[in-house]
């Protein structure tokens, strides 16, 4: 990123020398995400990051359909909240938009979903890997069912959470609008791609010039760009490795805490879950007075979102899932990723282990 937070500062839009070497680097990015994605260059569309690539894809293609007649949306209950509320405006605005439920084992329930296609259906969108459970979705499955039963729709994937785990080239090969944001394979915050198969019409989010193919003006991000697409190069050159390394932490905390902490639950398949996930449901315990005694220690997850006006919701992927409230609410989220070692582990275990046993000690009292 160095040398274009200094003198290659040029505007990659402008005609001069200085934006020549903007515009070069920018476009060689854009030819490496493209081969990397399964893609061609002129289907990369760089954004702002995941929310804004699943905006455009979910409520760009809606509107783009709109002239045709269709006005079906077809996405799940456990989507990330930028599907969802793009969902929710387009059902504001007068779309026919279902919500898929998951199974237990964290899988959108297929049964349903194709109950909910038919010839109006204008977009389907389900993410490859849930952000929550970790999850892998049947994306296959689902392009040909929405192939079958849905002929004129397009199919969006939120593939954020996929590329340190999978070939998203390969996963999400049948899907016409796939969403990558960097910051989750070792790039910067702020920048994403959507790849946009040829054919495909939407609508932009952002009008103005004619960048991104004039789907989303603005002068890009060179910065955040090259340093993307550098990201997920090296992600897909150590993607097997570091899957396994990864992979074999996550089973040795998930191991550790069973012995040690009873009374616990992992949510979802394991057999269906990528390497860097482990999502437990600790009984007895709210999982935001468990996150601050973690925090405390220096361990450092997650667990469902808090509405704004500060009351704890539980999870809705858990929800969605079929899970009651009870276990939503006591349920946390463990992440690992290619700085995690067998030192954190050896570090996390003894706190969460002393964390938990002193919230239920507190509880009985």
């Amino acid at each position: 990123m160095q040398p274009y937070l200094s003198d290659r500062y040029g505007n990659p839009s402008g005609s001069h020398r200085a934006s020549a070497a903007t515009k070069h680097a920018v476009e060689a990015a854009r030819e490496q995400v493209a081969e990397l994605l399964g893609a061609r260059p002129d289907e990369i569309v760089f954004t702002g990051g995941g929310s804004e690539g699943d905006n455009l894809a979910t409520k760009g293609a809606a509107w783009a359909a709109a002239a045709r007649g269709l006005d079906g949306v077809v996405t799940s209950a456990i989507e990330h909240k930028a599907v969802l509320g793009a969902a929710a405006r387009l059902a504001r605005e007068g779309r026919r938009v279902v919500e898929i439920p998951a199974t237990i084992a964290g899988v959108v329930d297929l049964d349903q979903l194709e109950a909910a296609l038919d010839e109006r259906t204008a977009v389907v969108s389900v993410m490859a890997v849930n952000n929550e459970t970790g999850i892998v979705q049947p994306i296959t499955e689902i392009a040909a069912a929405v192939r079958r039963l849905a002929p004129l729709a397009v199919f969006h994937t939120d593939a954020v959470q996929a590329p340190q785990w999978l070939d998203v080239g390969d996963a999400a090969r049948d899907a016409e609008l796939v969403a990558i944001s960097g910051h989750k394979f070792g790039g910067p915050k702020g920048v994403g791609v959507l790849v946009v198969r040829s054919g495909v019409e939407l609508v932009p989010l952002v009008e103005g010039g004619g960048h991104e193919w004039s789907l989303r003006a603005g002068t890009q991000n060179v910065a955040g760009i090259v340093a993307l697409a550098a990201a997920l190069a090296a992600t897909h050159r150590y993607r097997s490795a570091e899957t396994a390394r990864i992979g074999a932490l996550r089973d040795r905390l998930a191991k550790e805490l069973a012995a040690a902490v009873p009374n616990i639950t992992t949510n979802g398949d394991d057999r269906l879950r990528v390497a860097g996930l482990l999502h437990i449901a600790f009984e007895g315990i709210e999982a935001e007075v468990l996150l601050t005694a973690l925090d405390r220690v220096g361990v450092y997850a997650a667990s469902g979102s808090a509405c704004s006006s500060g009351a704890i919701e539980p999870s809705h992927v858990l929800l969605g899932m079929g899970l009651d409230r009870d276990r939503a609410l006591s349920s946390v989220r463990f992440s690992l990723g290619w700085d995690s070692t067998e030192t954190d582990i050896d570090r996390a275990v003894p706190r969460i282990v002393e964390c938990v046993e002193r919230l239920r000690g507190a509880t009985r009292r």
